[in-house]
């Protein structure tokens, strides 16, 4: 379980280039080429006081290909804990992220499809290695690549993971996903009050008062893309805003 709450930059990858995207449509895509290559995005982060990473590979979502490769010269490059999402379809794509050095798998539709998969992961990787992404949009949970909705709230997925042990969450409201408007407030702090589970936050973040509000509503982690990526706030200054610097 987290302690405190981190502040995580995001690293989406496309077609092997630093992107950003608006409410995850792939034609709204801007690349970041100025930030250099991802590993030195990734390394800037860092140096930037960076604790964990997150990555999501677009073109494994969109089933487009992967940026596995790229992911791994990440690993090696910063030594750092790295959450990855994206195009995670089966245990064994899963199993083999985990073994290469990530330490935590994102899952999404896979969850939903496969519940059993979950236990398997839970069973021999441990509880803290996977992540269920509860990205939603008016009130349904989305998967693949928010393209597909699913017939459940975030409230009723919760309910059905934590009973299959499932202590961590990363929750995205694809609404105002990369609209720097602000976090989806009321859906956090609901699911921020589940006992015995971690919220990792994305999706609005505009600027350090962000960051504060989210804290107080009690998640553990907040992702950061478009904010960062815009120069709203430095990585430095939203981690020492949130630890009382």
């Amino acid at each position: 379980m987290i302690k405190d709450m981190q502040v995580i930059p995001a690293i989406d990858l496309m077609k092997g280039k630093v992107v950003r995207l608006t409410r995850g449509d792939p034609n709204t895509a801007k690349i970041y080429g100025h930030f250099g290559s991802p590993v030195e995005v990734a390394l800037k982060w860092k140096i930037e006081g960076a604790q964990r990473l997150h990555i999501i590979d677009l073109d494994a979502a969109f089933g487009q290909g992967n940026n596995l490769n790229i992911i791994a010269d990440i690993v090696k490059a910063t030594e750092l804990p790295i959450q990855v999402g994206g195009g995670i379809r089966s245990y064994e794509a899963a199993e083999k992220l985990l073994a290469t050095g990530i330490k935590y798998v994102i899952l999404g539709a896979l969850a939903f499809s496969n519940p059993r998969s979950i236990t398997q992961i839970l069973d021999k990787f441990g509880p803290e290695h996977a992540i269920v992404a509860l990205d939603n949009k008016d009130g349904k949970v989305m998967v693949e690549g928010w393209q597909t909705s699913t017939e459940y709230s975030i409230e009723e997925a919760m309910s059905k993971f934590c009973e299959l042990s499932v202590k961590n969450f990363f929750i995205t409201s694809i609404a105002v996903d990369g609209t720097l408007q602000g976090p989806d407030l009321e859906t956090l702090e609901e699911a921020s009050q589940v006992p015995n589970v971690d919220i990792i936050a994305a999706g609005g973040i505009g600027g350090v008062n962000d960051l504060m509000t989210l804290k107080r509503v009690g998640v553990k982690g907040v992702v950061v893309g478009k904010a960062l990526y815009e120069g709203r706030f430095t990585l430095k200054e939203g981690i020492e805003a949130v630890n009382g610097a």
